[in-house]
């Protein structure tokens, strides 16, 4: 109960990008980090239950395979965290380490990834033997539902994204993150990440209920989209909706891990998404060659049905199903090509003219067969009769009884 008290309180939702105004970069969190409600509780959060956490550990846990977390930077310093982090990249003060977090937003969302477990803590991430690459990009957290704080601009992100795919090697990029501008260069660095090879998973935005603008990079080809819903399984109401959205994932009160130690309650999609990063991590390790396009199919192949049916503009195609994810077998990639269709290019009164002299054809055919036939039978019948007048052959009699000859007398007995 306690992580459900705080959760309002604590709730945060998806880092907005904007562009920022041209200004010389000032120090490293340079403003004290927001106050957070802290959580101390014995209880297993509800989406580690959801996700069965021990379930999935003997098949995967994201060994080997780098998580890219494009965000306001990692506490590395982070119990659950230490030694999973690398260096990665600060582009919001072009610093060429991101291990830093001023707010706490992307500390929260590599924990949902990838937090170690620890006796006598029952929460920790769902891929936590992945590699961590953070990517700074902002110190902005929306608050009260404003967001507040500094970001980079659309080109900052662009650099973010094709370092992420490039030098930092990133199998899985995550963007807790969204903008309503459609800005080329993010589309472009979307576009060329996957090509490459990279999983691309962003949240859908936590205006829901506030306009519902198109939100980027999520909305861009390729993209795993992914909103938020509530312990209950339903759609929160803060988690963006529309074409965009591929899959839903817990995002209502989530707990994760606080700046330095401890931990906090949070809500958005920011928090539903690296839940489909992790998952992404995982099905990678279990199958290293698939394409980002295989996984995506895997992960909407593979979710649990939810109330929008089959796909709607809340649900996408269902709910994350990790275990199913890692464990289903699917059917072909494409469907059997269908028999090549007769396309009928001619006049239909001419084929059908045509159709009938062929049946008129056929009949006069039989029908000269038929008569041959007749003529035949006739001229063997003829033929029998004449030779059996030649014979002198009778008709059958059936008035005249039939008398044999007598025999021969028998020889006279000799003396």
């Amino acid at each position: 109960m306690a992580l459900r008290m705080v959760a309002a309180a604590a709730a945060a939702a998806a880092v907005l990008v904007v562009p920022a105004p041209a200004q010389a970069r000032t120090a490293a969190c340079d403003r004290s980090p927001p106050p957070s409600s802290k959580v101390d509780s014995k209880a297993v959060p509800y989406e580690d239950q959801l996700y069965d956490l021990a379930r999935l550990a003997p098949l995967a846990t994201g060994a080997g395979v780098r998580v890219a977390v494009i965000d306001s930077g990692v506490d590395a310093a982070h119990p659950q965290l230490r030694g999973q982090v690398v260096a990665g990249r600060d582009f919001l003060r072009g610093d060429s380490d991101g291990r830093q977090d001023c707010v706490g937003h992307g500390t929260g969302v590599a924990s949902v990834i990838a937090a170690r477990a620890v006796d006598g803590v029952p929460f920790h991430g769902l891929a936590p033997d992945v590699t961590i690459v953070p990517v700074r990009i902002s110190e902005q957290d929306e608050i009260g539902g404003e967001a507040e704080g500094e970001s980079g601009g659309p080109e900052d992100l662009a650099r973010a994204i094709d370092w992420a795919a490039g030098a930092g090697r990133a199998r899985v990029i995550n963007l807790s993150l969204t903008t309503s501008t459609d800005a080329p260069a993010v589309r472009a660095a979307v576009a060329a990440a996957i090509d490459s090879g990279v999983v691309v998973v962003a949240a859908a935005g936590n205006q829901g209920a506030k306009g519902n603008a198109t939100p980027y990079p999520t909305a861009y080809p390729d993209v795993i989209g992914v909103g938020a819903i509530g312990p209950g399984g339903l759609r929160a109401g803060f988690s963006q909706h529309g074409s965009y959205v591929d899959l839903v994932a817990a995002g209502d009160g989530i707990t994760t891990a606080a700046l330095r130690s401890g931990h906090i309650v949070r809500s958005g999609t920011s928090f539903s998404a690296p839940l489909v990063a992790a998952t992404a991590a995982l099905v990678l390790q279990r199958f290293p060659d698939l394409t980002p396009a295989q996984v995506a199919r895997r992960l909407i192949a593979t979710a649990d049905p939810a109330p929008g049916g089959r796909h709607s503009d809340e649900y996408g195609y269902g709910l994350l199903n990790p275990y199913r994810a890692l464990t289903e077998s699917l059917g072909p990639e494409r469907p059997a090509s269908p028999a090549p269709a007769v396309v009928h290019t001619e006049d239909p009164a001419t084929v059908a003219l045509r159709e009938r002299r062929d049946h008129a054809q056929d009949m006069s055919l039989v029908a000269a067969a038929a008569g041959g036939g007749l003529v035949v039978l006739i001229g063997l019948g003829v033929m029998v009769v004449r030779r059996g007048r030649r014979r002198d052959w009778r008709p059958a009699d059936p008035d005249l009884a039939f008398t044999p000859d007598p025999p021969p007398a028998p020889d006279q007995a000799r003396a």
